[in-house]
């Protein structure tokens, strides 16, 4: 049985790499001609398994990454592969939900089923991958994703299928199976639309025409409300973001290279983890970094002229219509005076019954001139009624460039190239670009996929709810019934419908450039950028205090010595609790002032405060591991930052942003309900009042993570573990990831690098690399890199060749040195 069986697999992995040099072999494509593509690759493994993949080509890169990234991830990344083909139903059952922790949003199996069919059966990957670069994939992006699919089949098989599989989690699972281009290209197009359509997959998956029984005159739908609700769930992203900070010469200690700081904020579980390897094509290219799970081209990292990271943009990338229905037709919308029929589409998915059997469940599915028509944002309702419905555009449906964009990064050679590869493509879909290079200059971009939707337009084309949401978010909702209220189009527009470079910011400094998910306007104090589109951002707003206390270090750090490899690890990891440095002395004299020593609480009697006082004043301001007192004062100021109007007696000015807001208002009531509702919260889940970060925030393994929440209470280091009330703190979500600090040095090509992967590299709970680099984050170690060929040699502990059709051979350092002896 077991030899049929692998039989069995092995047909089916022949058929699944005869499918890899061509797109969708499942159903369409063109044919195929000529022999299987034969790929070899060197996969160096060093310190914590980071592998260094040497190749003569694209394809051999994509084969060793991804041959090495199944043997650390494949359970992880077979899941996504079962959300992105629209088979979660046939899987798990209808009933279930995932979290996707990039944005935030939970998705229900059945709705996430008919949202990626209805993609498949739209042939939008297709229409993508069938135009020519530049908006189409180049050559060398196509090679390395044919190569990655054959290598994480080959690693399958190598392991004897998925009976095979050393993680218990997929092990003998049927959803484990070889993967084709299709695969492939659908995960990138769920990446692509992580803050644009992903945002909406219940919305898009369930919205119906109403009911005929309905009344023709259904209630009005609440603006402020329904406005209010949207603020409260965007920005997008789900709240997460990043810190990246570029030094140029001007504000390096040696005033000659620059130095980077990249520190992205993003998940620790799931699909959109990082993934650190180094890609080398000997005497063409050689590239050290992170990718999301899955993406053969490196997206954050540094090569041997540049280092580059990226934070979460503020741009919205879409935007929604509400349309006018004609009536008593709810699918007919007027478009210029005239009626026009929204387009339907029957989608069927196969969905487990509670007896393991299949039975298919189709669901009719709506789209308008404008895109998909939707009833809900982020969960917040946008009903479709007999009189209106609401369609999303969105500017990142059609973007495969962004793979072009990265793969000519990864091979740039300067700050100023890189800027006009962002020119180029427009490709960047949801982040800014924050990038430092060996001749000391520094760039912040912000220029991607991004709706020309003027601060004119917006006046003159949003709908009552479109206004609300504009003031508050910058979010536009468009009328759907007017043509003049389509997206305008620059003439440098990469594509139709979005803002040219020309009207997007960027900024060269000779100093420094940060961002830390505010707005493009303080990316340098020192000159503001202004004047731009208020979808991409706002100016001369309060930026939030994880920015301003990164500036203050960063100008400080400037100001005194310059900056060297070492004080940007310093700075990342130094843990100050700006809110903390702000507040700390308000509180404990309020504290220490409240009645009979009782503070108030906002939904009980009040509570002794007891030891709390004290134990503020002698907290470090820090959130180290061992901070006494800090977990306390977070939780003191996530109530606090409710308060209205502000917890703030010194308001915010324009004039000086990087210091104010500031002072806590002691005379606030809801500032004073905070306290008595913070020692409530920890009395409640049974944690001591003086407990540190290290007691409550645990990472894999219950290793203890120290950081703390960067947006509201403005730590750099930005780590988020949820608060359970009743039950305490939740193991880390998501936060600091794949910290790089990268600079240069006369006397070597060599960059001087230090890196951490905050979760590990591996998620398989069996992986000697599911936690190592985890425990050293604990401790604030960092990993030495290894970039050149040399170090590389020197440092590698194993050694694994694949070659299509040749067996795979590993070898250890150890035994390398005992055959050569012999």
């Amino acid at each position: 049985m077991r030899r049929l069986w692998q039989g069995t697999f092995a047909a089916c992995l022949l058929l699944a790499l005869l499918a890899v040099p061509v797109f969708a072999a499942k159903k369409h494509s063109p044919k195929a001609h000529g022999k299987p593509a034969r790929y070899h690759a060197v996969i160096r493994r060093t310190a914590h398994g980071i592998p260094h993949i040497t190749a003569s080509n694209f394809g051999g890169l994509g084969y060793g990454y991804g041959y090495a990234f199944a043997q650390d991830n494949l359970c992880t990344m077979a899941e996504d592969y079962v959300t992105v083909e629209g088979e979660r139903s046939r899987y798990f059952g209808p009933d279930g939900s995932y979290y996707q922790g990039g944005n935030g949003v939970t998705a229900n199996n059945l709705d996430s089923d008919f949202f990626f069919q209805q993609i498949k059966d739209s042939g939008i990957v297709d229409k993508l991958l069938a135009k020519a670069p530049p908006l189409g994939p180049k050559p060398e992006v196509r090679q390395a994703v044919r190569g990655y699919v054959a290598g994480y089949n080959r690693y399958l098989h190598d392991v004897g299928g998925p009976n095979g599989v050393p993680d218990p989690r997929c092990r003998g699972k049927a959803w484990v199976r070889p993967i084709t281009t299709q695969d492939a290209y659908l995960r990138f197009y769920q990446l692509v639309e992580l803050a644009s359509g992903d945002v909406a997959i219940p919305g898009i998956a369930e919205a119906q025409p109403p009911t005929p029984s309905l009344p023709l005159s259904p209630p009005a739908l609440n603006v402020s409300k329904t406005a209010d609700a949207l603020a409260g769930r965007l920005p997008l992203m789900g709240g997460i973001g990043s810190n990246a900070v570029a030094i140029g010469k001007g504000g390096s200690a040696d005033h000659k290279h620059g130095v980077l700081l990249g520190n992205p904020h993003f998940p620790w579980t799931g699909p959109e983890r990082f993934y650190q390897t180094q890609f080398t094509i000997p005497g063409k290219a050689s590239v050290m970094g992170a990718s999301l799970f899955g993406v053969p081209v490196i997206l954050i990292g540094h090569n041997e002229n540049i280092a580059w990271s990226h934070t979460v943009s503020t741009a919205f990338r879409f935007t929604p219509y509400q349309l006018t229905l004609v009536p008593g037709s709810p699918t007919t919308y007027i478009y210029d005076g005239k009626p026009e029929q929204m387009t339907s589409r029957k989608v069927t998915v196969q969905v487990r019954q509670p007896d393991g059997s299949l039975q298919a469940q189709t669901r009719t599915l709506y789209s308008t001139r404008f895109g998909p028509v939707l009833n809900s944002l982020v969960g917040v309702p946008l009903p479709w009624t007999p009189v209106t419905a609401f369609a999303m555009r969105d500017a990142n449906a059609d973007n495969f460039r962004v793979f072009n964009h990265f793969l000519d990064t990864d091979l740039a050679k300067s700050a100023s190239q890189v800027l006009g590869i962002l020119k180029k493509y427009e490709g960047i879909p949801w982040v800014n670009t924050i990038v430092a290079d060996r001749t000391g200059h520094a760039l912040y971009a912000d220029i991607g996929a991004i709706p020309n939707v003027s601060n004119a337009k917006a006046q003159q084309c949003n709908t009552a709810l479109g206004a609300a949401t504009f003031q508050l978010l910058g979010l536009p909702i468009l009328d759907g019934s007017r043509s003049a209220c389509n997206w305008d189009t620059d003439p440098d527009a990469v594509e139709p419908g979005l803002f040219g470079p020309s009207h997007l910011p960027h900024l060269f400094r000779k100093d420094y450039v940060t961002n830390s998910n505010d707005s493009y306007w303080l990316s340098n104090p020192h000159q503001p950028l202004e004047g731009f589109a208020r979808i991409i951002g706002d100016e001369r707003t309060a930026r939030s205090l994880r920015t301003r206390i990164g500036l203050i270090m960063t100008q400080d750090q400037v100001d005194h010595g310059g900056f060297t490899r070492q004080s940007m690890q310093d700075m990342v990891f130094s843990d100050r609790q700006y809110a903390g440095e702000l507040a700390r002395d308000g509180l404990v004299s309020m504290c220490r002032s409240m009645p009979g020593g009782m503070a108030p609480t906002s939904s009980g009697p009040p509570v002794a405060v007891g030891r709390a006082c004290d134990i503020l004043a002698n907290w470090n301001l820090h959130e180290n591991i061992d901070s006494a007192g800090a977990v306390l004062f977070r939780r003191f100021m996530d109530h606090a930052l409710t308060a209205e109007p502000s917890p703030w007696a010194t308001p915010f000015s324009a004039s000086d942003p990087v210091h104010t807001p500031n002072t806590l208002d002691t005379n606030n009531p809801q500032v004073k309900l905070a306290l008595g509702d913070a020692i409530s919260d920890l009395q409640g889940a049974g944690i001591p009042l003086d407990a540190a970060p290290g007691d409550v925030q645990k990472g894999p393994a219950g290793i203890p993570v120290h950081g703390g929440p960067g947006d509201p209470n403005g730590d750099f280091n930005a780590i988020y573990s949820s608060f359970d009330p009743g039950k305490g703190f939740e193991p880390v979500q998501e936060g600091s990831s794949y910290v790089q600090a990268v600079t240069w040095h006369d006397k070597t090509k060599c960059p001087d690098a230090r890196t951490i992967l905050t979760y590990s590299l591996s998620t398989n709970p069996r992986s000697p690399f599911f936690s190592d680099q985890t425990a050293m984050f604990s401790r604030k170690k960092w990993v030495q890199e290894v970039f050149c060929a040399a170090a590389v040699r020197k440092h590698t502990v194993t050694t694994t060749t694949i070659t299509s059709g040749a067996k795979t051979k590993t070898v250890r350092r150890g035994a390398a040195r005992r055959r050569a002896r012999r």
